[in-house]
């Protein structure tokens, strides 16, 4: 499979999908303020860590230019699929589509861990944790 973006992919196609592919990986690129406060997904019972590379870096918010050699420090490698998550699903598709400019053939969790806002300005109503797949709080 030639490295590329391939679309994005409900939270529930992701987890399944990282049951079955064995090599294929998820990256949390939320903030490390999220990743404590918030929780995230947990992928012990496929005996898979989540990695974490931050794709903004709190509290400036700036682009992490270390996010690729982030990742390759876990270990992380082109030969990978790889599902990128974050809060919504619009920071995962940006750094998605980055990893696949670099070599990477990637996925986006579309609305992310905790959802888009929905129309009382709350969110939770969709994404991973919404959705009932396993995660944790720190």
């Amino acid at each position: 499979m030639p490295e590329q973006f391939l679309g994005d992919v409900s939270p529930i196609q992701a987890w399944e999908n990282l049951q079955t592919e064995a090599s294929a990986v998820l990256v949390d690129v939320r903030t490390r303020a999220e990743w404590t406060f918030v929780g995230g997904p947990d992928l012990t019972s496929l005996g898979k860590p989540v990695a974490r590379a931050e794709w903004l870096v709190f509290p400036a918010m700036k682009r992490n230019p270390r996010f690729v050699e982030d990742l390759r420090a876990q270990g992380i490698t082109p030969r990978q699929l790889v599902y990128l998550i974050c809060r919504s699903g619009v920071r995962s598709r940006e750094a998605a589509k980055l990893l696949a400019e670099r070599g990477y053939t990637t996925y986006n969790v579309a609305d992310g861990f905790e959802g888009q806002i929905n129309g009382n300005g709350h969110r939770g109503v969709c994404g991973w944790r919404a959705e009932g797949l396993p995660w944790r709080q720190s």
